[in-house]
């Protein structure tokens, strides 16, 4: 299997959508219908989960690389731009939201962050919003944390000083 080209390498650190940053602690084969199918075995530290993902379809799911250290830093400086608010209606402003997160991309992640956190300020969150605002927020930090190679608690920090300096 060592002499076959994927889209990662194994110990490579990626972020699975919706779930966060993972590290690629194996390719295995298992047998799907008779043939041999190899599968990244990704392990989320943060849910102490591991995960199967189909290799010729892991970029399919979203699946990628942790962003360049240019990359976080220009996300970091999104999250304190000015921007037009989401819609008041919190489940057309919930469903824009999640389908950013399928998305995930790392701008996509901070729009949700940003947003969330502002439209927090004015009213509170229902509780499916706050939950997903944390989760997007947690995933935020984790990538920029790994891409900017800076402790998690610096991170936040970061993120809630930009936030609150728009």
């Amino acid at each position: 299997m060592a002499d076959k080209k994927y889209p990662f390498k194994l110990k490579q650190k990626v972020v699975y959508p919706s779930q966060g940053v993972g590290v690629i602690n194996a390719i295995i084969e298992r047998e799907l219908n008779g043939e041999k199918v190899p599968y990244f075995v990704v392990y989320l530290e943060v849910t102490d989960m591991t995960i199967l993902a189909p290799v010729d379809k892991a970029e399919e799911l979203g699946m990628r690389a942790i962003v360049p250290a240019e990359e976080a830093q220009r996300a970091l400086e999104f999250i304190g731009e000015s921007f037009e608010p989401n819609p008041s209606d919190w489940k057309l402003r919930y469903q824009m939201n999640m389908d950013l997160l399928k998305k995930g991309t790392v701008l996509d992640i901070a729009a949700i962050v940003r947003s969330l956190y502002h439209r927090s300020k004015v009213k509170e969150l229902p509780i499916m919003e706050r939950k997903l605002y944390e989760s997007a927020k947690k995933l935020f930090e984790d990538e920029l944390s790994c891409a900017l190679k800076k402790p998690k608690d610096e991170i936040e920090s970061l993120i809630h000083k930009r936030l609150e300096n728009r």
